[in-house]
């Protein structure tokens, strides 16, 4: 056997689309600019107690009201004397859970919706496309803050993520259900029909892995626009309770005092755009990932 023969058989092998994305995105330096960000805020979120000492709520003293920086307390203190760093570092959590539950909700309730109207299409399609265009017509975050007032005394990260998320996942399912109206008409499909395999088995076996690209890069967008609307209803009062470390309650409580101690509030709003920044930079980079003509206009 020839030394070249092992390279010649790897260079004449198929692609695909996921190799092709994966080749694209490893040259990327926003993919891993994006990717390192997102792993450093993952890793505050799920290990605050690494990352700050002091207590956010337990140690504050109106003595440091609106204080700047000092020794173990790098960005000054609140209002009410507590740690800005710490109550930045504890809220990542609460902004960076809710943004993944409701992202979640939405995906699901999205690919259901899409899958089965784009594959079944007649009155199926009707029925679920008729349903998806009222939810469409509802501003998700109106929609939020009706359903945060209604249910207040219960306002938990629970109940601020399902608000969110179930008005926010018709735009997962129109892309989808695009997706599959493309791929259920493939040779593969109709050779798995032809077999006589079940259409519900031909769905979830062929069409909707072929499928499932677009809704990774809306995922990962919507994913920041979760974290925002978080943000935005505890910013209007109507979110997490103020005894909750969140960005947004921290960004509320601060604007009365933006002349005179901005770092409350440009801290908080940093780690906000930064994060909200992260997730997008991914979304975007996938989706020209994903897109073989945006890779050949390249």
């Amino acid at each position: 056997m020839r030394r070249d023969e092992p390279s010649a058989r790897a260079a004449t092998r198929a692609a695909t689309l996921w190799s092709d994305a994966w080749d694209d995105l490893r040259r990327r330096p926003m993919f891993w600019c994006s990717v390192v960000l997102i792993a450093l805020i993952a890793a505050v979120a799920l290990f605050p107690g690494l990352f700050a000492q002091a207590a956010p709520n337990n140690d504050c003293l109106l003595g440091n009201s609106n204080g700047g920086p000092a020794p173990g307390h790098p960005l000054g203190f609140t209002k009410q004397g507590c740690d800005i760093y710490a109550r930045i570092v504890h809220g990542t959590g609460t902004s960076l859970s809710v943004g993944v539950l409701s992202t979640a909700l939405m995906a699901v309730l999205g690919v259901v919706f899409g899958a089965l109207a784009g594959f079944y299409g007649g009155w199926v399609d009707a029925v679920l496309s008729r349903v998806g265009d009222i939810f469409f017509s509802i501003p998700y975050i109106l929609a939020a803050v009706v359903i945060m007032s209604v249910f207040a005394k219960f306002a938990n990260v629970w109940v601020i993520s399902l608000a969110i998320g179930v008005f926010a996942w018709p735009a997962t399912a129109r892309v989808l259900r695009a997706e599959v109206l493309r791929v259920r008409t493939a040779d593969h499909v109709m050779a798995a029909t032809a077999i006589g395999l079940s259409p519900f088995r031909i769905l979830l076996r062929h069409v909707l892995p072929n499928s499932i690209a677009p809704v990774i890069v809306v995922t990962t967008l919507s994913l920041a626009g979760s974290i925002v609307a978080e943000a935005t209803l505890s910013f209007l009062g109507v979110g997490l309770p103020s005894d909750v470390m969140s960005w947004g309650n921290d960004i509320s409580q601060a604007q009365n005092d933006l002349r005179t101690a901005p770092q409350t509030l440009v801290y908080p709003s940093l780690a906000l755009s930064v994060t909200v920044l992260s997730f997008i930079m991914l979304g975007e980079v996938v989706r020209d990932a994903l897109d073989p003509k945006a890779r050949a206009r390249r």
